[in-house]
């Protein structure tokens, strides 16, 4: 005859049964699902196992620790691990087991163990590194070039988020006067959806690839389990593969995040993030500085080069020309002395060849003459000429390295964005020399702005 029992009676069978067989309490491994706190105190756990290859849930149950033990339990557990007991961690939990008649299976937990969490922590980390060192990707967004000078950056933050706040205030108020566009992409920045909600601001970034310079992760600080979402592969994974340099300001002390390895720079707040960018923005302008400044200097240099080469050109050639004149002169009038001379010391006889003599040297000198006179014509043209085209090739060059000193004139540099505080005529370089209610001048490329010192911020 087949046995019968009413439900009570095989719920009770079952509850005489686990009784027997665990009459003390046991060791469970288990990962956090859910976890609710009442107002009296007592925590009510879900506990669930997931099958290690495909992460499907293959066991579940419900778990409870009593206000008295849970006061004492959650804060050694989150000292010593630097996490909350929250969803999505794993622990070794001493419990004994429970079966209720009416709410069925269940363990009562009365101690958990701090150091397997770590370890599976650390483990988990361990291999998300070795995935991402394996893949070939973690060092993909460090190699990127930095941009020369960072203008337009995207930002994922939280709108409400101290540490967002703190870094729009150190960007904008910069004691250099430079300017910075920026996008907030709004983010959840902890929690179970954090990562799914940074990764979605990523993919609308990448859509304005062209038009970012670079991309900034930044979040106050908080609790290791408020901050667990960047230890994620599948963010890493995108942040060391994303096509812009990435820097983060996630402001945790005690240790780098995954996203913090694989993202171009960590810093370690986001207003050090701010600093950093100025920094770079400042290095920009002073190299563009000593550039110009070397620049103008060669050119000046060269220009008075090529006029004192000009100079001596001229100082050497005259004297050669007008020395050949005399000579020729000289020779000339040696000639026609001689003729003379041999003149008056002949006959008669002599007077008719003296003559032809004397037409026949007057012929020969003036051929002569006019041989050499066109030889100077020739030379002084020839020279002339090579002056010129010399003179031609080094105004093109002067006009070609004026051309590059113009490109680096400030009001060039205006255009790109940039603008000149002014204060009493003056530059304005440091903030010290003005104070409250001082009028400032800003220049732009097209117009000027007159302000008021509300309130300055030094460094």
């Amino acid at each position: 005859m087949v046995q019968k029992f009413t439900l009570l009676e095989l719920n009770k069978n079952i509850q005489e049964k686990i009784n027997s067989n665990f009459p003390n309490s046991i060791w469970v491994i288990a990962e956090i699902s859910e976890l609710k706190v009442n107002r009296n105190g007592h925590c009510y756990i879900e506990l669930v196992e997931k099958d290690v290859i495909t992460d499907n849930i293959i066991a579940r149950t419900r778990a409870t620790i009593w206000a008295f033990t849970y006061r004492m339990i959650r804060p050694y557990f989150e000292n010593t691990t630097g996490h909350e007991l929250s969803p999505g961690i794993k622990i070794l939990v001493q419990a004994n087991i429970e079966f209720h008649e009416l709410y069925g299976l269940s363990l009562n937990i009365s101690d958990i163990d701090p150091n397997y969490t770590l370890g599976d922590l650390a483990q988990k980390k361990g291999e998300t590194l070795k995935k991402l060192e394996s893949e070939g990707v973690i060092n993909m967004n460090k190699e990127l070039a930095f941009p020369v000078v960072p203008q337009k950056i995207a930002i994922i933050s939280s709108d409400t988020a101290a540490g967002y706040q703190d870094f729009i205030n150190q960007l904008e108020n910069n004691n250099f006067g430079y300017t910075f566009y920026i996008k907030l992409f709004p983010s959840i920045m902890q929690g179970l959806q954090a990562e799914e909600s940074i990764i979605d601001s990523l993919e609308k970034i990448y859509n304005y690839e062209d038009f970012f310079d670079l991309v900034i992760i930044i979040r106050g600080g908080g609790s290791q389990s408020d901050l667990n979402c960047f230890n994620s592969y599948l963010l890493a994974t995108n942040v060391a593969q994303f096509p812009l340099p990435v820097l983060t300001g996630i402001g945790h002390a005690k240790d780098e995040s995954i996203v913090d390895i694989v993202a171009h720079k960590k810093l370690k707040t986001p207003t050090a993030v701010a600093e950093y960018l100025i920094e770079k923005t400042s290095d920009f302008e002073d190299n563009l500085q000593y550039l110009k400044d070397n620049i103008l200097d060669l050119v000046t240099g060269y220009i008075q080069d090529q006029k004192t080469k000009l100079a001596q050109y001229g100082v050497i050639t005259v004297p050669a020309v007008k020395n050949n004149l005399n000579k020729y002169n000289y020779q000339l009038d040696i000639i026609v002395e001689k003729v003379k001379n041999s003149t008056k010391q002949s006959g008669q006889i002599k007077i008719n060849q003296l003559l032809r003599f004397s037409n026949l040297l007057e012929k020969t000198s003036t051929k002569v003459t006019f041989n050499q006179s066109e030889k100077i014509r020739i030379a002084e043209n020839q020279l002339k000429h090579r002056c010129a085209l010399y003179t031609q090739k080094q105004n093109l060059i002067i006009n070609n390295l004026g051309d590059k000193a113009l490109l680096l004139d400030p009001e060039n540099i205006l255009k790109r964005g940039y603008s000149i505080t002014y204060f009493n005529g003056e530059k304005l370089k440091d903030s010290k020399k003005i104070k409250e209610n001082d009028e400032i001048i800003t220049k732009l490329f097209s117009g000027l702005i007159r302000s008021k010192v509300r309130e300055k911020f030094e460094k």
